[in-house]
């Protein structure tokens, strides 16, 4: 992402704030709408999910501005996904569900210019999420043939 995209997130996102409870909403149905087998790995009130969601989307986003201390933390959240059984394919539906939402919620100012920094934006949190994915997965498969061993 170069530095243009990154403000282009961050104030398209501010756009975004007001309307956060409806774009959880309509987020969570469009995701669930994509792959009805993703309910079920939501356990809690939807309404607090998608606060949850947005103020961790709202925080990611302004992270943009320092992936060195954005890093570990979408490593750790990538790791913790794991548990609640999210698997890689998951966070295409996730992409996919996102940008619908922000053009639904951003109308005309969800120009080409900005889904493409989305696109990025979204790209680099996945892949930074999916390497913690990894990591504790390599770490579990590890344990597991020590102790069979």
């Amino acid at each position: 992402m170069n530095s243009d995209q990154i403000n282009l997130v961050q104030s398209t996102f501010e756009d975004v704030r007001p309307i956060a409870p409806v774009a959880a909403e309509l987020f969570y149905a469009r995701l669930f709408a994509l792959d009805p087998s993703l309910k079920p790995l939501f356990k809690s009130d939807m309404s607090k999910q998608g606060t949850m969601l947005m103020s961790m989307l709202g925080s990611a986003v302004k992270g943009l501005s320092d992936l060195d201390a954005l890093a570990p933390v979408l490593r750790n959240l990538g790791a913790r996904h794991v548990d609640y059984g999210v698997k890689d394919e998951h966070y295409v539906t996730v992409g996919t569900a996102l940008l619908w939402t922000l053009d639904q919620g951003l109308g005309p100012k969800f120009t080409p210019e900005v889904r493409e920094a989305w696109t990025a934006a979204y790209g680099l949190l996945a892949d930074v999420m999916q390497f913690g994915a990894l990591e504790v997965q390599r770490i579990k498969r590890h344990e597991s043939e020590a102790a069979s061993a």
